[in-house]
């Protein structure tokens, strides 16, 4: 495993000494936690922008509307 050297705030360094308070072996999994969990944030904020553009972009292209509308009156129709 690759070590990194950064620079933290007492408060934070406070945050990282009770890690075991928040139920973690140690402080490296604190931070594992905490990545993982913003890395999937912002993962999850990256494909709402991108759904938003396409539906804005849906939403002026006529054309496009017709395109999916008429490819739905294809599709076969599901029986339970």
């Amino acid at each position: 495993m690759t070590q990194a050297k950064f620079n933290l705030e007492e408060s934070e360094i406070q945050f990282l000494n009770r890690f075991e308070k928040y139920g973690f072996r140690d402080q490296n999994e604190l931070i594992h936690v905490a990545l993982k969990k913003l890395r999937q944030e912002l993962e999850t904020q990256s494909l709402e922008e991108s759904a938003n553009l396409y539906a804005e972009i849906y939403e002026q292209d006529r054309e496009l509307q017709e395109l999916t509308e008429s490819a739905l009156l294809d599709l076969p129709e599901w029986q339970d």
